[in-house]
């Protein structure tokens, strides 16, 4: 019984770190170099502002959804057309999913290490192509 309590206090406080570190992320939304700016229409007609991690494959350009919140990858699904900003110049994009082959061949070339991983609680990870338009 003793050894079940150490157990959930000990997985209590990982899902508290868990939230923090996600909470943090999303509040100050780092950029630099490596970032794009993507805006999404919600279901109201508002703008709203996410940066995300640039992935370049095959001359292509991909983000990924690689936390728990991912409010903005469910909302591109449902509304694809989007813009984004990347380097100073922004265009108009569509979001696309990305097929099985693809998703394979960016989770080798993107790796995510392992710190990351325990940081983020472990999610799903999940992938779409931006294709000017």
């Amino acid at each position: 019984m003793k050894i079940l309590k150490i157990v959930g206090i000990l997985f209590g406080i990982y899902v508290g770190i868990v939230v923090i570190f996600e909470s943090l992320l999303g509040y100050f939304q780092p950029a630099g170099d490596t970032t794009i700016l993507i805006a999404i229409l919600d279901e109201d007609g508002n703008r709203r502002e996410r940066v995300l991690s640039r992935l370049d494959s095959e001359e292509k350009l991909y983000v990924a959804a690689n936390h728990w919140p991912r409010a903005w990858f469910n909302e591109v699904l449902v509304r694809p057309e989007v813009q984004v900003t990347v380097g100073g110049e922004t265009g108009d994009y569509l979001a696309v999913p990305v097929s099985p082959e693809e998703h394979d061949r960016l989770n080798s070339e993107h790796p995510l290490g392992p710190v990351i991983r325990v940081l983020t609680g472990f999610p799903p990870r999940y992938f779409v192509r931006l294709d000017p338009r």
